[in-house]
């Protein structure tokens, strides 16, 4: 995710990168279902001065929006991307964040036609540095909610992590099992639905005598104890 110090990297997060702005204004556009159009996305952007826009037909939280990475790629420094507004291009703030400042570091600048941002402006520019710095303290305080109700689980004694594959009373009831010639690996780890290495794992130790498994669908024997 981007940072505040990765979206600030120049002098200043209000300075204009590059100084001037003779590129081209490349528009992009997005609906999320094949049956929408995007007519009236094309005709504002071409009405805002793009020589080419670029549109997908995919829900925003669709990551393999092709047509979006064309567009990408297709800008230069210099030039400006244009959307019809901020939900056409980011997934999410994070995303939008993420994209706009890639866009700045390669000196290429962003507007949103609905929001009327344009970071060609100081007033663009502040906007989208308060969004980093947002995003990121909201990352933070997510983190560290995260790290005190884990510490405070523990501190309850509670278990942290993946539960067990088998429970103490299925590994009770598995020794007890074994203490039955008759019954096989085989037919004690389907009964408890655990798989045979997950049993040899949890009760490692057989009873005194079973050493060996007759061969076919028994299975080997239970290793020795530790």
């Amino acid at each position: 995710m981007t940072t505040t110090a990765e979206w600030a990297d120049a002098d200043s997060p209000l300075e204009s990168f590059p100084a001037t702005f003779s590129g081209a204004r490349v528009g992009y556009g997005r609906v999320s279902t094949k049956g929408q159009l995007l007519d009236r996305q094309i005709t504002v952007q071409e009405a805002a001065g793009c020589v080419r826009v670029f549109t997908d037909k995919k829900s925003g939280k669709n990551a393999e929006r092709e047509e979006l990475w064309k567009c990408l790629d297709y800008l230069r420094p210099g030039d400006t991307l244009v959307v019809p507004s901020l939900d056409r291009l980011g997934r999410s703030i994070q995303d939008l964040i993420s994209i706009v400042s890639g866009l700045r570091k390669r000196g290429i600048d962003f507007q949103s036609l609905h929001e009327s941002l344009d970071t060609t402006t100081p007033g663009g520019r502040l906007v989208f540095h308060v969004f980093a710095a947002l995003t990121e303290f909201i990352r933070e305080l997510i983190v560290q909610g995260t790290h005190e109700g884990l510490a405070a689980a523990r501190a309850r004694g509670e278990r942290i992590g993946r539960p067990p594959a088998m429970t103490e009373e299925q590994v009770r009831h598995a020794r007890a099992l074994l203490t039955d010639p008759e019954n096989t690996i085989t037919s004690i780890a389907k009964l408890l639905g655990v798989s045979r290495t997950t049993l040899y794992k949890y009760v490692p130790e057989p009873r005194v005598g079973r050493d060996a498994l007759v061969s076919g669908d028994r299975g080997p024997a239970l290793p020795g104890p530790l």
